[in-house]
């Protein structure tokens, strides 16, 4: 099985496993067919949804691709900070940023800040009244479109943490006209969810943030400039899923965008999209080692991998299917229906559910497709595990961009009180 024009076996043996292995091609290109699909509304901004997986890397890569970044920590913030990001291309979302993340947002001089709730819009006005600075916001409006995916990543709904209700949108904006002088409002913004299969949620959310546009603009004299509709594109993980193509939801964003351009004659309006999984996921892999199995009588063949659960939790939280391949006999045919478990001890740490491969022994490599996004940045060091290395391929070269952790890694911020720090004990031999 070759990547990037890579052996995944050989890159495997190099890098060791479990190892996280990204396509920059299939990056970039993902990205050029947002370019190309909302070519036909030029004033469209893209952002990439850095929560799907963010490292330096990823900032060079989006910056060279002329993406704005959409950010939700004071973490993310950093990191664009240090890869040299434009901060005036990033937009910072989140239900409860801190004091220290809006300080840092506003020394950086962030593009937009999305306001989320009322308790926020007084924080972030103080934050800024202290810098002497006046920040450009979106509000985010929770806009009541019920779609089909995991309750877990459902965002649209109004039973949301996330967002204002629509009745609750006057109050937020008579605050910033008569409260909140260091907040200029420029727009809103609305998010339905992820992994969304269902064109037409987008063309009923587009609609229903039109209207808030008019009625906010006619009734406090207003004039919104900004609508972020954000992301949730779903993607192909198994067989059995036929998501939309980005083509197709641009044309039925775009189609429903323009319809009401022409209705409430607003051309003035830009869109910004915020796509994540849907740019990188696909263009990710996961490679494992197998090592012990079991079978259990009249029943299933687990085979255990090195990795699971604290490297890709997606299986366990949102019941996540996959799809895997044996690597080094990748043109085998499948001759065994088996349960890929992780190495964690939790009972529900299982990768794929009966998927048929060829034989698998200790030592062959497992290859899970479609772990660009939400795997890395969801991993964890349960049970006191290494994350994973990640490593970027292309035209047969290959190069870390997340270097694997070590033990000593994984001790490095523990601290021993003072009382105990003399006491005796470990291996003196070990290091």
């Amino acid at each position: 099985l070759e990547i990037g024009g890579c052996d995944t076996v050989e890159l495997a043996k190099k890098y060791g496993t479990p190892l996280y292995v990204f396509d920059e091609q299939g990056i970039r290109e993902a990205w050029r067919q947002y370019k190309k699909a909302f070519s036909a509304y030029p004033e469209t901004t893209v952002l990439f949804a850095s929560k799907a997986f963010m490292t330096r890397y990823i900032c060079k890569i989006m910056k060279e691709e002329g993406l704005g970044l959409d950010v939700v920590s004071g973490g993310e913030i950093y990191t664009a900070i240090n890869a040299g990001f434009p901060m005036q291309n990033c937009y910072f979302n989140g239900n409860n940023k801190s004091e220290e993340e809006l300080e840092l947002a506003l020394d950086c001089n962030i593009g937009r800040i999305t306001v989320d709730n009322f308790y926020e819009l007084e924080l972030l006005n103080s934050v800024a009244k202290n810098k002497n600075k006046t920040v450009d916001v979106l509000l985010r409006l929770t806009p009541g479109v019920e779609c089909h995916t995991h309750e877990y990543i459902q965002t649209g709904h109004l039973d949301s943490k996330f967002g204002f209700d629509i009745v609750q949108l006057d109050e937020a904006i008579e605050k910033i006209q008569n409260n909140y002088s260091n907040l200029c409002l420029k727009g809103l913004h609305a998010h339905i969810g992820s992994q969304i299969f269902e064109k037409s949620a987008y063309a009923d959310l587009v609609g229903i943030v039109f209207e808030q546009f008019v009625r906010i603009n006619d009734k406090f004299n207003m004039h919104l400039t900004e609508m972020n509709i954000g992301g949730g594109l779903g993607v192909k993980y198994t067989e059995e899923d036929d998501p939309p193509s980005i083509y197709e939801i641009a044309d039925v964003i775009l189609s429903a965008f323009n319809a009401n351009l022409d209705k409430y004659n607003m051309s003035w309006i830009k869109l910004v999209i915020e796509p994540g999984r849907s740019i990188i996921c696909n263009s990710g892999v996961t490679l494992y080692k197998a090592g012990s199995w079991k079978q259990v009588p009249e029943g299933r063949k687990y085979v255990a991998v090195d990795g699971g659960m604290a490297d890709n939790p997606r299986p366990s939280m949102y019941q996540a299917k996959y799809e895997a391949i044996v690597a080094n006999k990748a043109n085998d045919k499948s001759e065994e229906v088996v349960t890929i478990a992780g190495r964690f001890c939790e009972s529900g740490d299982v990768l794929i559910k009966d998927t048929a491969l060829p034989k698998i022994e200790p030592g062959d490599i497992i290859c899970v497709f479609a772990t660009g996004a939400y795997n890395y940045s969801m991993a964890s060091n349960y049970n006191r595990v290494q994350k994973p290395a990640a490593i970027v391929v292309q035209n047969g070269c290959s190069n870390v961009i997340i270097k694997r952790e070590s033990y000593q890694d994984l001790i490095s911020s523990d601290l021993i009180p003072e009382k105990l720090a003399n006491s005796e004990s470990g291996c003196k031999n070990c290091h």
